[in-house]
């Protein structure tokens, strides 16, 4: 999958979000590692929306943008 992540750079080193998942964040000292750890971000937390939703009724849609 991919997502669009948001970089911005600061005086500690780089953050970076992940305005489809809201609440996805993460930071590094560099560029890379600031990417590297947002892939982690992601991933967790679609396992925890994965494990939230378990028992739901769950279905995909297509939409058009």
């Amino acid at each position: 999958m991919k997502y669009k992540v948001v970089l911005r750079e600061s005086e500690e080193g780089f953050s970076v979000s992940c305005p489809g998942l809201p609440g996805c964040w993460s930071q590094g000292g560099t560029e890379q590692e600031a990417l590297d750890n947002i892939r982690d971000a992601i991933r967790e937390y679609l396992e925890a929306i994965q494990e939230s939703v378990q028992d739901a009724d769950v279905r995909e849609i297509e939409v058009a943008v």
